[in-house]
């Protein structure tokens, strides 16, 4: 049986600014300490939100993915509505998305946009880039509580909009984000959950959906701002991007874009105060190889700063959460 958090864990160094690290000393069997200490992991995360377990020592792939799968309790949850390509390393672990290491990935929460989310996401550093590259958390109710409250309002009412133009040049194609290549398995994920799709003339697909904006978190309650709206809008890309994507696919083209739930434009200043709001509240710690980092999905969104140097990163996502329903705004936005 686990013993509890305290008897078997030292404490976790919480510094304002700064991940929550849990230092610990190498242990002789990686795969044995993580099962004899899961439960205690998962308390420390539900704690903080977020926590970096240093001194594992993680090395290789599959050593990574047995402590990924272990801590999971099993099977890890398959990446569905990629908006890039990762390499699948094993079942359920894969890189880091990829995205031009010279740009930053903001805030978000992984697969908000989808009806099944991950409850928490797991990441193990394999190679710690020269520099940056940091893997910065934001606490979601911090956030929620720093917006504007019109902003946070009408976001709540309308909820956000997605859409995306699924081509072969940027991004994942639709058959790499669905899974498969077949038009009609496509449609039927699309139907089940939520997803308005038209196929264009020259092959390529566009969908929209709308979800919310503010959830509870199940465990706690907390009204977290969960969601995408930033990270995926085309003010967050650099400037030179957007001016090239538009040029290319146009207005309605782009490869992802966010909106309000109407479908109104959401401005560049609303997507400047997300991304200053999340600023002010990131924490921050630099990768060390063998590190492994446990983020609460929900009430913990996650971010990647430019790096320089090789980086390589494993991902697992794992409890599977759904919204209520299928209909476009959850029922389980907080009222």
């Amino acid at each position: 049986m686990t013993s509890p958090a305290p008897a078997t864990l030292p404490e976790a160094t919480v510094q304002p600014g700064r991940t929550p690290i849990l230092p610990i000393d190498p242990p002789d069997d990686t795969s044995s300490w993580i099962a004899a200490h899961t439960t205690a992991l998962r308390s420390l995360v539900a704690t903080h939100g977020a926590i970096l377990i240093r001194g594992l020592g993680l090395r290789g792939a599959d050593q990574a993915a047995a402590a990924l799968r272990e801590l999971a309790g099993g099977a890890l949850m398959r990446d569905t509505e990629a908006f890039a390509v990762r390499e699948a390393y094993r079942d359920g672990v894969y890189s880091s998305t990829a995205w031009p290491p010279n740009q930053p990935m903001c805030m978000h929460h992984e697969l908000s946009y989808a009806l099944t989310f991950p409850g928490m996401m797991m990441f193990a550093c394999l190679t710690a880039p020269a520099s940056g590259g940091v893997t910065g958390v934001s606490d979601a109710s911090a956030v929620l509580e720093a917006l504007p409250a019109a902003m946070v309002e009408r976001f709540e009412r309308e909820g956000w909009l997605l859409t995306r133009s699924y081509n072969d040049e940027i991004g994942a194609s639709w058959a790499e984000a669905f899974g498969t290549g077949d038009r009609g398995a496509v449609e039927e994920y699309c139907r089940a959950n939520a997803i308005d799709f038209a196929w264009q003339s020259d092959g390529a697909l566009r969908t929209r959906q709308r979800r919310s904006a503010v959830v509870r978190h199940p465990a706690t309650g907390v009204r977290c701002w969960f969601n995408q709206i930033a990270f995926l809008n085309e003010w967050t890309l650099a400037p030179e991007v957007r001016e090239y994507l538009v040029d290319v696919y146009g207005e309605d083209g782009l490869p992802f874009n966010t909106r309000y739930g109407n479908g109104d434009p959401v401005g560049e200043d609303v997507v400047a105060t997300l991304n200053e709001v999340y600023e002010a509240h990131t924490a921050r710690e630099p990768w060390q190889p063998g590190d492994l980092m446990l983020v609460d999905n929900i009430r913990t969104a996650h971010s990647r700063e430019p790096y320089d140097g090789p980086r390589e990163i494993l991902v697992g996502m794992s409890d599977p959460q759904q919204f209520s329903g299928t209909s476009s705004v959850s029922a389980e936005a907080a009222r």
